[in-house]
């Protein structure tokens, strides 16, 4: 279809809606709903049909759309059937994780080395390389990857994204819990866990909050 401009929220929601279609149990139906998908992910239906109408033209009245279909079209969207290199900049327990981690294939990510300041192994278990982070720009430019992953702590993060921009990085994801400043252009997607937390607890407050309530208008009849 044809190239529409799609705000961060919408990109952020592709990924649940994808995730959702693609573990539905075996026997279901062939089609479905912007309706259906709403109900199953507590979301507002309007918000789930505009979305799905920004990838996919495959939806009809009355019968939705083609899930296997519907599938493809986000995926080709997102860009996950085409494969994306990438290097990861700090080998620790996170970094090694992610390196580990082979459900990246699914969504077109290939992570092809880690660099770490003091790199304590060659190679991954899984074979990937690492290399010292000296080596980081040269690397960048010699097999033009355009993505990089920072796993430093956070007083390393800005040096590390400076040393990824030189070296021709266009995207940054970004595991250091601190802001990077970045150039006009330069993408950068946080995964701050201390945000995911406050999100948690808010939720999990109002929650006991509320069925204290219900508790306490139980005693009272």
């Amino acid at each position: 279809m044809e190239s529409k401009k799609i705000s961060k929220s919408v990109l952020k929601r592709l990924p649940g809606y994808l995730a959702y279609l693609k573990t539905m149990p075996e026997g279901s139906a062939p089609h479905i709903s912007a309706t259906a998908l709403a109900n199953a992910l507590g979301m507002g239906e309007v918000q789930v049909r505009k979305d799905l109408a920004m990838v996919s033209d495959g939806g009809r009245p009355k019968i939705g759309y083609q899930r296997d279909a519907l599938i493809d079209d986000i995926e080709q969207f997102l860009g996950y059937d085409n494969t994306t290199d990438a290097i990861l900049i700090g080998a620790g327990k996170l970094g090694q994780a992610l390196m580990a981690y082979s459900g990246f294939d699914e969504y077109g990510l290939n992570i092809l080395a880690a660099f770490d300041a003091n790199p304590k192994m060659s190679r991954t278990e899984e074979g990937k390389p690492v290399y010292n982070v000296a080596k980081l720009e040269q690397f960048c430019r010699t097999h033009k990857v355009l993505m990089g992953i920072i796993t430093v702590p956070a007083e390393h993060a800005q040096s590390v994204a400076d040393q990824l921009i030189a070296g021709g990085i266009k995207a940054i994801w970004n595991f250091a819990p601190t802001h990077l400043d970045v150039p006009a252009g330069i993408l950068v997607q946080n995964e701050n866990m201390a945000t995911s937390l406050a999100v948690l607890s808010v939720h999990l407050k109002a929650q006991i909050k509320e069925e204290k309530g219900q508790q306490a208008g139980k005693a009272e009849n």
